[in-house]
C-alpha cells in the first residue's frame, strides 16, 4: 500500500465511491461528572440493515483551499481516502474517511490517519477531531481503537430530518 497527498495527478482518487456498510448497533454515550462513557447496543439480526452514504463531488481546488486530502493506493488503484479541513482550534477536522469494502479491516484507515498525523504536525496542529453517527458503530469503534476520545454529543442535529433520533458523537485525538 502506498499513501500519497492528493495532487492534480491523483485528482480522480477524489471520486472514490462510498461503499455499503452494516448498521449493526448503536453507540450510546453518556456523561457522568467529568467523564464520557459509552456502551454499544447491538441490534438483533432482524434490525441489522445496510447503509451507503451519498457519493461526494469533491473538488481538489476547494479541498486545497480549506485543507488537504490523502489517498491509499494498491497498484495505482485508490483503496482509501481521507479529507481534512483546517480549523482555528489547533485540531484538524477529519471530514471524510473511507476505505473500499474489499480492503476494510486491513489497516488502511489507520495508515491514512498515521500519514495525516505527520502532515498535521508539520502544519502545527495538535490533534484531529471528527464526528461519528451514533448508529455507525463500526466507525465509532474505529476512532476509539485508534485512540480518539469522546469529547461531545450532539443530540439535536437530526431532529428535522428523516434520521430523527440519531446523534453525532464528537471524537478528539491529541498528538503525543
Amino acid at each position: 500500500m502506498e499513501l500519497k497527498i492528493i495532487t492534480k495527478d491523483y485528482e480522480p482518487s477524489l471520486l472514490l465511491k462510498n461503499n455499503v456498510f452494516d448498521i449493526w448497533g448503536e453507540m450510546i454515550v453518556k456523561r457522568n461528572k467529568e467523564k464520557w462513557n459509552y456502551e454499544i447496543k447491538k441490534y438483533g439480526k432482524k434490525e441489522v440493515r445496510k447503509q451507503t452514504f451519498p457519493d461526494e463531488n469533491y473538488s481538489l481546488k476547494a479541498i486545497n483551499e480549506s485543507g488537504f486530502a490523502i489517498g491509499a493506493f494498491e497498484d495505482e488503484k485508490t483503496i482509501g481516502l481521507a479529507v481534512f479541513k483546517n480549523q482555528w482550534n489547533k485540531y484538524l477536522y477529519l471530514e471524510d474517511l473511507k476505505v473500499s469494502v474489499e480492503y476494510r479491516r486491513k489497516g488502511v484507515a489507520s495508515s491514512l490517519l498515521k500519514f495525516a498525523e505527520e502532515i498535521a504536525k508539520e502544519k502545527k496542529y495538535k490533534g484531529f477531531w471528527t464526528i461519528g453517527q451514533s448508529n455507525n458503530a463500526t466507525a465509532c469503534e474505529l476512532y476509539l481503537k485508534y485512540g480518539f476520545e469522546i469529547g461531545g454529543l450532539d443530540t439535536e442535529v437530526y431532529n428535522h430530518t428523516s434520521q430523527k433520533g440519531k446523534q453525532n458523537i464528537h471524537f478528539y485525538y491529541d498528538f503525543l
